[in-house]
């Protein structure tokens, strides 16, 4: 008896059925070609590659910052460490000062008097002295602080031109210099004040341009704590009127970068 081999009926395959079977091997999840089949379809991702570059990149960017705040930081270290340095060298400090140099000790004796016997210099600058402690207990009665204090000249004075005559001499590393300022008032003041540092001033004289005599000088003082020379009158200097002063002294060739200073080289084994 013969037997007949069974064999499975399968259906005709039809062109919608070889479509749908490239759709699904293209990952389009069975939909047919068009517009929805290829919105469904798969978006490419990130790589772990990119990741990583995106990752550097910010990291890169974030060391570079805080290098930058780092060099900021040493930079400004080592600008307050100079200055330091440098007034350190100069001179020791005053207590409760703001760091200027005290340069009373390294003036010549008498800075800012006139010439006089020992005993009338001792006695001149001690009521000078308290004369001074007298004006500064007034300004702090105001609660202000007094003109040559502060940390920049005051603005009651203007300059229009100086006349400056400097004599050198090398035998010794001193010079002798003489100053006219003509000065314009802004605001009535009895005070003049003006930077100068390690100078023995000789004479001082105030006097109103084009007008006889002049305006007499109660007295004068250093105040080393930012370098001024103050000059006192007797009365205030009247306002949109200009005066020259007049000061005469003499310092020492400073062997420092400081002032009027002096420099030397050897040549052939010789200093000049």
């Amino acid at each position: 008896m013969a037997l007949e081999e069974k064999r499975e009926k399968r259906p005709p395959v039809t062109p919608m059925m070889i479509e749908e079977e490239a759709a699904l091997r293209n990952g389009s999840r069975g939909l047919p070609p068009g517009p929805w089949a290829d919105a469904a379809g798969p978006r490419p991702r990130t790589t772990e590659r990119h990741i990583a570059v995106h990752k550097r990149l910010v990291l890169g960017f974030a060391v570079s910052i805080l290098a930058l705040l780092a060099v900021t930081m040493i930079a400004v270290l080592l600008s307050v460490r100079f200055e330091e340095c440098g007034a350190a060298a100069d001179g020791p400090l005053r207590a409760g000062g703001n760091g200027s140099l005290s340069g009373v000790a390294r003036q010549p004796p008498g800075a800012g008097q006139a010439p006089g016997r020992p005993e009338e210099d001792a006695r001149g600058g001690e009521a000078a002295e308290e004369e001074e402690e007298e004006e500064e207990e007034e300004w702090q009665r105001r609660r202000e602080l007094p003109p040559w204090a502060r940390p920049r000249l005051p603005r009651h004075l203007r300059p229009l031109h100086y006349n400056l005559m400097l004599t050198a001499f090398m035998e010794n590393f001193t010079f002798s210099g003489e100053v006219n300022v003509q000065l314009e008032v802004r605001n009535a003041s009895r005070y003049i004040v003006l930077h100068a540092h390690r100078m023995h001033i000789e004479a001082v004289r105030v006097a109103e341009d084009k007008l006889a005599g002049g305006v007499r000088v109660a007295r004068t003082f250093f105040y080393p704590q930012t370098q001024v020379f103050v000059v006192v009158l007797n009365r205030s200097l009247e306002v949109q009127r200009s005066y020259n002063l007049k000061i005469i002294y003499n310092a020492l060739i400073e062997n420092e970068l400081l002032g009027f200073f002096r420099s030397s080289y050897v040549l052939h084994g010789e200093r000049r």
